[in-house]
C-alpha cells in the first residue's frame, strides 16, 4: 500500500512549532513575573495568611458643657471577633456557628449571617457579638482549640448621661452607613466602627476619634494564635469643649415643649364668610395642632451658642442600644410629613417665613439706602390698607392685587389703622402698610434692582451661618433667579417664574411669600442689630483639647490641667455691616417699644406687640428689644399660622440674643414671644433653673422617642396677648 504525502503537512507543522514556542514564551514570561515582580506580592499574601491582626480601636474624646460636665462619655465595651479565613468553609463556618450558639446566646442562623457580612474583606475581624461578660471573653480564650479564629478585642461605645438633653447639638454615634462604607475604610476605618452621626459627633468626628493600634499575632493554618508579633497601642482621641450651658439648654427645652402642649389646648379663630357668618367647610372649634419648633440663644458678642432646642427631641441612647429594626422603625418612623420628623435640627434646617419678624431687616435696609426722604423722621399715614401706587388702575380693575392690609386688630375685626407712624413707631405695632410701601418704593424707584435682596444678604440670609454642625439650610432670598429656578422644578408655574413682580416684593418686605430662612440666621440678624453691626460665624464648640482631660469630681472636667489645643470659636467677625447709630438707633427703639410700649393712639390707643405679654416682665433688670412675627399657613387658615419672636439684650455686660420659632402655634405674641420671655427672665436671675441630674435609665420596652420635659413653674409663660393677630 503506498503512502501519499500531503502537501500541507509542512506548513501545518510549521504552525505548530510557532505556537509551540509562543506557548513556552508566554510560559516563560509568566514564570519570570512571578519570580521577579510578584514574588514580594506573594509573600505578603502569605503574611497575612500566617499571621493575624486585630485593630484596636481608640477611645473617643469625651465632650463637656461651657461649665465642664461631661456631656458624651466612653464605656469600655468586649467584642467577640472571629478570623475570616476560618469560616470561608461553609462545613467548618456550620460547625462552629453551632458550637458558638450557646456561649453567645445567638441562633445559629444569625451567627452565619453575621459571618458572611459582605463588609468586611479577607484580612478582617469579623464582629459575632458585643458586650460580652469577662467571664466569657476569658472562657472562649482559654479554649482556642475548641473555638478557633475566636478573639475578644476591647472596644469603646459612647454614653450620653443626659439622655435627650441638648440630643440635636451632640448627635450621636451610629454604624457605618452602606453607601459611606468605601469612604470611611479608605481613610482607614474598621467596617464595625461606630462614626459620630448628627451634631458634633459628625462635625468632629476625625478629632473625636483618636488613631486606632493593633495587635498582630503568629497563626497556624485553622488560626489558632501561636505567639504575639506586634503591638501598637491606640491614641485617645481628642476631647471637646462646647459653648452649651446645660442650664439654660434644659430650660430652653422645658420652655419651648411645655408652651407647644400649652398651645394644643388653644384654640384657633374661627374661618368666616364675607359675611361674618362661619364657613360651614370648617369645624367650628379648632385647635392649633402646634407639632416642632425651635429656640436659639446666642452670645451675640462672638457668636458662641448658649442654647439651641429642637422639637420633638429624641434619647441619644437609642442609637447605641442594639435596637432591633422594628423597634427602631416604631421610635423613627420614615416619614415626608415635616411635621412628624424627629432627627430634623429645626434651629439650623427648618425652613420658614417668619413673619414681621423680619421688619426690622426691611427698616435698616430703607435707612441705610436712604430710600426714606427724612431717614428715621420720615412719617408715613396708615389708614390700615395700602394700594400699590406703581400698578395702573386698569390692572387693578382686570383683576391684579392692588390692595394689602394691616393685620385684623381683635378687638374691632377689621385692619388696625396707626395713623401717622415712623420707622420707630412702625416697628412697635408692627404696620404692615408702612412695609408694603418701603418694599414697592426701594424697587421700583431703583429700576426693578435687587436692592432688598442685596441688602438683608449682608446678615447672613440665603446663605450658610457656616455653624459647626452638619445639615445646615442655607434658606431662600425672593428674587427673579430664584422664581425662574423654582418655576424649572415645578414648585411654581412657568407663568409664574417668567418675573418677578412688586406683588412678590411687598409680601418680601414683611417677612412672607418667597423668603425662606432658619431660626439661626435670624438670631445672627438680630445679633448683628444688637452688636452695631457685626456679623459672626455661629459655634457651639470653643475648644479642642488635649487627648484624657481629668475629672475634677465625678462628671465635670478639670480644665486648669488640661491643654488646649486649637480655639475652635472665631476671635473677629466675619464681616462688618455699617450700621451707624443714626441707622441703627430708630430700629433698637422700636423694638424696644415693641416690649415696653407705648403704642400709638390714631382711632384709639393701640398697644405694642409685646406690651401685654411683658407687663410683669423686669425690664429693669435687663432691658431686652424684640419684634413679632405671625407667618401665615397652608391656605391661610388660622391653625395652620406660625409664631416668631427674636430679641436681644441691651446690657453689655449680659450680650444675650434668642430667637424662637414655633410651627402652627398662633401668633408670634401668643406662642413665641412668652418662651423667649421666660429665657430672658432666667438669664436675668428671675427664674431659679432646675438642677441638671442625669437621664433615668432608659427603658428598651418603651415606645417615646425621649421622656417629656417641662417648665416647673409655667408662670413666665402667662400674660394678655397683644390686640392684634401679631
Amino acid at each position: 500500500m503506498s503512502t501519499q504525502i500531503d502537501g500541507r503537512a509542512p506548513k501545518r507543522l510549521l504552525i505548530l512549532g510557532f505556537v509551540g514556542i509562543a506557548m513556552f514564551s508566554i510560559l516563560g514570561a509568566r514564570l519570570w513575573f512571578l519570580q521577579a515582580v510578584a514574588s514580594r506580592d506573594v509573600e505578603v499574601i502569605i503574611g497575612k495568611v500566617r499571621s493575624r491582626t486585630i485593630n484596636l480601636l481608640p477611645e473617643r474624646g469625651r465632650i463637656f458643657d461651657s461649665a465642664g460636665r461631661v456631656i458624651a462619655d466612653n464605656r469600655r465595651t468586649l467584642v467577640v471577633t472571629i478570623d475570616h479565613s476560618v469560616v470561608r468553609k461553609s462545613a467548618q463556618r456550620d460547625e462552629l456557628a453551632q458550637r458558638l450558639s450557646g456561649p453567645l446566646d445567638l441562633p445559629v442562623e444569625v451567627l452565619i449571617k453575621r459571618m458572611l457580612d459582605e463588609r468586611y474583606g479577607p484580612f478582617e475581624a469579623i464582629p459575632l457579638r458585643e458586650g460580652v461578660s469577662e467571664e466569657l471573653a476569658l472562657y472562649l480564650m482559654e479554649r482556642v482549640e475548641d473555638y478557633p479564629g475566636i478573639f475578644v478585642r476591647e472596644e469603646w461605645r459612647r454614653n450620653y448621661p443626659y439622655g435627650a438633653l441638648g440630643g440635636h447639638v451632640l448627635g450621636y454615634m451610629g454604624a457605618i452607613l452602606k453607601g459611606d462604607l468605601l469612604y470611611y475604610k479608605s481613610i482607614g476605618y474598621d467596617p464595625n466602627e461606630r462614626v459620630g452621626q448628627y451634631g458634633v459627633e459628625e462635625s468632629y468626628e476625625t478629632l473625636l476619634r483618636g488613631t486606632p493600634g493593633y495587635v498582630r499575632y503568629e497563626v497556624d493554618a485553622v488560626g489558632t494564635i501561636l505567639k504575639l508579633v506586634e503591638r501598637v497601642e491606640p491614641v485617645t482621641g481628642n476631647d471637646l469643649q462646647l459653648s452649651i450651658d446645660l442650664d439654660v439648654q434644659q430650660f430652653a427645652e422645658q420652655a419651648l415643649e411645655t408652651q407647644l402642649l400649652v398651645r394644643r389646648r388653644v384654640e384657633a379663630g374661627q374661618v368666616k364668610m364675607r359675611d361674618g357668618t362661619p364657613d360651614p367647610r370648617y369645624e367650628e372649634i379648632n385647635y392649633y395642632k402646634a407639632p416642632a419648633g425651635s429656640v436659639v440663644v446666642m452670645n451675640h458678642n462672638n457668636g458662641r451658642v448658649i442654647a439651641m432646642a429642637s422639637y420633638p427631641r429624641f434619647d441619644l441612647r437609642w442609637f447605641d442600644g442594639g435596637l432591633p429594626k422594628d423597634k427602631f422603625s416604631q421610635l423613627f418612623p420614615r416619614t415626608d410629613d415635616p411635621d412628624l420628623s424627629i432627627l430634623v435640627n429645626r434651629a439650623i434646617s427648618g425652613r420658614y417665613n417668619v413673619g414681621s419678624s423680619f421688619k426690622p431687616l426691611v427698616a435698616y435696609a430703607a435707612l441705610a439706602t436712604g430710600q426714606l426722604p427724612n431717614g428715621d423722621k420720615y412719617t408715613f399715614e396708615d389708614r390700615g390698607t395700602y394700594k400699590l401706587e406703581s400698578i395702573p388702575e386698569e390692572k387693578c380693575q382686570d383683576g391684579v392685587k392692588c390692595v394689602f392690609r394691616n393685620a385684623i386688630c381683635l378687638s374691632t375685626g377689621y385692619p388696625c389703622r396707626y395713623g401717622k407712624v415712623n420707622v420707630e413707631a412702625a416697628l412697635a405695632v408692627s404696620s404692615d402698610a408702612f412695609f408694603y410701601k418701603i418694599g414697592e418704593q426701594i424697587l421700583t424707584e431703583r429700576g426693578y434692582a435687587p436692592v432688598l435682596e442685596q441688602e438683608v444678604r449682608k446678615f447672613g440670609l440665603g446663605s450658610p451661618t457656616n455653624i459647626d454642625l452638619p445639615y445646615e439650610y442655607s434658606g431662600t432670598i425672593p428674587s427673579k433667579e430664584l422664581k425662574k429656578r423654582l418655576a424649572n422644578m415645578g414648585v411654581i408655574t412657568q407663568e409664574a417664574g417668567e418675573a418677578y413682580y412688586v406683588g412678590d416684593q411687598i409680601l418680601f418686605a414683611i417677612g412672607q411669600g418667597l423668603l425662606s430662612v432658619t431660626p439661626l440666621q435670624m438670631t445672627l440678624a438680630y445679633s448683628a442689630i444688637a452688636n452695631s453691626g457685626r456679623v459672626y460665624e455661629p459655634r457651639v464648640a470653643v475648644s479642642l483639647l488635649a487627648p484624657g482631660t481629668l475629672d475634677a469630681r465625678p462628671g465635670f472636667a478639670d480644665f486648669t490641667t488640661t491643654q488646649v489645643v486649637k480655639n475652635l470659636a472665631p476671635i473677629s467677625p466675619k464681616r462688618r455691616i455699617d450700621m451707624t447709630e443714626r441707622i441703627r438707633e430708630p430700629i433698637v427703639k422700636g423694638m424696644a417699644r415693641a416690649i415696653t410700649g407705648p403704642g400709638v393712639t390714631f382711632d384709639y390707643y393701640h398697644k405694642t406687640t409685646g406690651e401685654n405679654l411683658f407687663s410683669n416682665y423686669n425690664y429693669a433688670a435687663l432691658p431686652i428689644a424684640g419684634k413679632t412675627g405671625t407667618a401665615q399657613g397652608f391656605n391661610n387658615l388660622p391653625w395652620n399660622d406660625s409664631s416668631a419672636f427674636g430679641a436681644f439684650s441691651l446690657d453689655s455686660n449680659h450680650p444675650y440674643t434668642v430667637y424662637a420659632y414655633l410651627e402652627k402655634s398662633g401668633y408670634g405674641s401668643q406662642a413665641a414671644a412668652p418662651v423667649v420671655k421666660c429665657i430672658f427672665t432666667a438669664l436675668n436671675g428671675g427664674y431659679k433653673y432646675d438642677t441638671v441630674l442625669p437621664a433615668d435609665p432608659l427603658d428598651k420596652a418603651s415606645n417615646i422617642v425621649a421622656q417629656p420635659v417641662r417648665l416647673r413653674n409655667p408662670l413666665c409663660l402667662v400674660s394678655g396677648a397683644s390686640d392684634i393677630r401679631e
